[in-house]
């Protein structure tokens, strides 16, 4: 009798927790969620260069500063973040406020930037050599060619890592770029 009622009790169960709708989280990272990420922050360069060209430091520095808030974990921690042309020792770049002056420039803190994002940049593109993607992240490594207003192309190395925020976003947690090896 006992066994009767407690599997009428987990039929009830069974039936009334039904009408509660479920909440499905799934931060698995997507090929294409990566790729437009890499464009979408191609794009930025170029508009960050086009809004220092038109704009003026300040509008640049602006647009910067959304760009770093909606494209980097710097709200979720530490970002690894080890731009091309920064020296000792200023190298790394685990700050917002490290990331913008390397951009835009003009922080006195930071002496050396002249801002990578300034300078006059009309196109970026990806060449990927690998993407690996486990999970709720994703790491990427290949060559970023960027075009300058006079058509001369500077190509760089550059791994990212990629991980989804609480909401779903794609962020950049490690960014690594460096100039190619010269003989």
């Amino acid at each position: 009798m006992k066994i009767k009622t407690v599997i009428k009790a987990f039929a009830l169960l069974s039936i009334s927790s039904s009408a509660f709708a479920s909440v499905v989280v799934n931060q698995a990272v997507t090929e294409d969620e990566v790729l437009a990420a890499q464009h979408g922050w191609c794009q930025a360069l170029v508009d960050i260069s086009t809004t220092y060209t038109e704009n003026g430091h300040e509008a640049a520095k602006t647009l910067a500063q959304e760009v770093l808030e909606g494209a980097y974990a710097y709200q979720m921690g530490t970002v690894l973040f080890k731009p091309t042309l920064t020296v000792n020792p200023q190298t790394f770049r685990t700050t917002p406020e490290g990331a913008l002056s390397y951009f835009v420039g003009g922080d006195e803190a930071y002496p050396q930037d002249s801002g990578f994002a300034l300078k006059n940049w009309t196109a970026c593109e990806i060449e990927n050599a690998g993407v690996f993607i486990t999970g709720n992240s994703a790491s990427t490594m290949g060559k970023v060619h960027f075009t300058d207003g006079e058509g001369n192309q500077t190509s760089v190395d550059k791994t990212w890592k990629f991980v989804k925020d609480d909401a779903g976003a794609l962020r950049i947690a490690l960014h690594h770029s460096s100039l190619e090896y010269a003989e």
